[in-house]
Formats: C-alpha cells, structure tokens, sequence
C-alpha cells in the first residue's frame, strides 16, 4: 500500500504533474493513456456511422462498438451482453427506467421505496414518478453507523410497492449496501430491485447476473472511461415488455404511415447515432481494469480509505463520518470545526490536493445528519500512503490557518 498499485505515468495528467495529489475519484477518475489511445484508434482508422452503411468502413465502426457491449457485459458479468444498454451514464440509466418503464407500470395507489443514501440520480426521478403518478414515495431510513435500516426498509417495501431503488455504495459515505438482501425484500412482494453501482463497478468485483437485480446502472467516467458513456442492464423479460425511452433512428424496425414497430433489443432503447467513441474508451478502460485485477483495486483503496480515516479521525477538531459501520472502500468524508468545506476544499487545492466539497447531490442524506456539506476524500489505483499523509498534514494545517 506504499505505492500506488499502478504506475502514475499510465495517466498522462498525472504524470504531467507530479505535485499532483487527485483525491475526487468518487466524482471522476483520470484516464489511462490506454484509454485515449483506443479512441484515437478508432478515429483514426474505423470512424464512420455503425448499422447503417453496407460498405467496409462501417461495418468496423459497429463491429468496434458491439465488441466493446461485449467486452463491458463480461467485465459486469452479464451473459447476455444484449442486455446492457449503452447510455450516457447512470443518470441517464435511472431516468430511462423511471421514464420508459415507471410511467407504464407505477399507477395512482402503488408505492415507491428509495433510501436516504441515495445520489439525486437515484432519488428525484422517482420522487417525480410518485407525484406524477399519484404514487406513494417513502424513504426508508439509517441507523446511527451509516447503514440502512434494513429492518426498517423490509417495513416500508408492502404489498402495492412497485419499485426499491438503493445504491450499491453511497457517493458520499463509502456505505457498502447488502444489495442480495434488498433485492430479496424487493422480490418478496413482486417490486422491481433498482441499483445505482455508480461507485460499485469502479471498486469492486460486481456480477450483476449474481445479484439479481432487475436493473443495475453505471458510468464509465468513474472507471477510467472517458465521460459521456455508461449504461445499465436490465433483465431481458423487462426490456422485452418496456416501452421506448426515445424515438429515432436505429430503434426502429418499421415506420408505417399511422404505426411503429421497433427494433430488438439493445437498438430498441439506442436511438440515434451511438457513441462510439465513447464505447471504444469505456471497452479499453474494463480492460485495464480487468488487468489490474478488482480484488486487488479494492484491497488498495480500502486500505488507503481505513489509513486516511484513522489519520484524521485523530487531529482535532475533525469529525470522520460513519460507513456502515466498517471502511470497506476509498471514499472518507469528514468535517471540520470552525472551517466551511468549500473553504478547506480552496485551502487543499493551494497545496496541490484535489477532494470534493458540498452535499455530494445527496441532499436528504445531508439532511438526516444535520450538516449542509462534508469534505470527501476519495481514494483509487493510482493513490498512494503519500497522498494520505499529504491530506491529513494540509488539513491540520488548514485548521491552524483559521486560527485554531
């Protein structure tokens, strides 16, 4: 854990500058020059428009994009590579789905169930299906460790419950949730099981297929992949009786004068000329993850987190938020008495060190802890035991500065 578990000069910004201490990965990871180099690859050699053309070039722009859904289905392990729908990431994902198959499914009556760790992402697309729909929303709530209350959460989910969204891992805790449990009490009375693996898929080894969730988000920006690319995979059952999110070219399979029919699955829900670019990126970063190795991602950035915990946990006048009781990824978000987030945030960023400031788009969670904003430190491959003892010295510092 001395080092960082690859080398800092696979990122070209960081090794452009070496005083450079990047501790937002939870918002955004850096890139791999891997990662640029398949892009320009394919930009280079195999740029045109996928499905529509009948000559040699387009046929390697869509063979590039099909091998990368296949190559980040495996990394996911999802058998059915069909099945993971490109988007732009998991915004994108969880409004597709609140969209596309809350309207259809979630009437005046039913019930709606999300927890209080949720991203906005997770949150308001189905707080405003419940409005709209006449819906009830109910948040099941934490217990004092940063965990939900699964109890708690087995009580709200009722019989006329429709849909359970949760995180895999919180953004702004570090939470790791006992997802096959919520998926069970979400099957248990026929409810969909949502999960936001937004900061999952870049940490940890995720099978979605073993889960068993219904639906399973992610983006590809937080996992070395260029921004603007992700997806979610949704049960093929599913996908077969939803309808469309958008309309256009490519999910079609014929326009009639006065109806539609639409293409198979995945091209029913990818209207549009695709991203491939941003497909081709994501498909070179799942294969430097895969190897790198996820156990070992995890065990680095889970012992960086537990390192930086205990380091602040120990200065004076900070406060070390919980996560479910045990540190079990990179993400450490604290506070500070007598010093505002955003200004230690502007503080660290003078002595070279990146971390993130605010309610983390996690508003009602912030709420239930009483605070307005936390700083957060969040850990990946390329940190290291410096970048630590780095943190924890300029935030002692910081203090002094403020006249403590």
């Amino acid at each position: 854990m001395n080092g960082p578990l690859v080398p800092r000069s696979d990122f070209p910004l960081l090794a452009a500058h070496p005083e450079l201490s990047y501790l937002d990965s939870a918002a955004t990871s850096q890139k791999p020059a891997s990662v640029m180099d398949a892009i320009r690859e394919y930009y280079t050699n195999a740029n045109a428009n996928p499905h529509r053309g009948a000559y040699r070039l387009s046929g390697a722009a869509t063979d590039a994009y099909a091998a990368s859904r296949a190559a980040v289905a495996n990394f996911l392990g999802v058998a059915d590579s069909d099945t993971m729908l490109f988007t732009r990431g998991t915004t994108e994902s969880l409004n597709l789905l609140a969209t596309a198959w809350g309207r259809a499914n979630v009437k005046a009556g039913d019930r709606v169930v999300v927890t209080r760790l949720e991203h906005h992402a997770n949150f308001v697309p189905w707080q405003q299906l419940a409005l709209e729909a006449g819906a009830e929303f109910r948040i099941a709530e934490l217990t004092a460790d940063g965990a939900v209350d699964m109890a708690g959460l087995a009580r709200l989910v009722t019989p006329n419950t429709k849909v359970v969204a949760f995180a895999h891992v919180s953004n702004a805790l570090g939470t790791v949730n006992d997802v096959p449990a919520m998926v069970r009490i979400a099957h248990g009375v026929g409810a969909l099981a949502v999960c936001d693996g937004a900061q999952a898929v870049p940490h940890l080894s995720v099978s979605v297929d073993a889960l068993g969730v219904d639906a399973y988000a992610f983006s590809g920006h937080k996992m070395l992949g260029p921004m603007g690319i992700g997806g979610v995979v949704v049960r093929r059952a599913i996908l077969e009786q939803m309808p469309p999110y958008q309309m256009g070219g490519d999910m079609i399979s014929r326009v009639g004068d006065e109806r539609t029919t639409w293409n198979v699955i995945p091209h029913k829900f990818e209207a549009g000329t695709p991203n491939v670019e941003g497909a081709v990126g994501l498909g070179a970063a799942v294969r430097y993850l895969a190897g790198v190795g996820m156990a070992a991602v995890h065990e680095h950035e889970t012992g960086l987190g537990a390192l930086a915990a205990e380091r602040l946990a120990a200065l004076e006048g900070v406060r070390v938020l919980p996560s479910g009781g045990v540190r079990s990824n990179g993400v450490v978000s604290f506070v500070v008495d007598g010093v505002h987030p955003h200004d230690l945030s502007q503080i660290l960023d003078a002595e070279g060190i990146c971390v993130r400031a605010g309610h983390h788009c996690a508003q009602p969670l912030m709420r239930s802890l009483d605070l307005a904003a936390t700083t957060r430190a969040s850990f990946y491959l390329y940190n290291d035991a410096q970048d630590v003892e780095r943190l924890v010295t300029a935030v002692g510092g910081a203090r002094k500065r403020m006249g403590y």
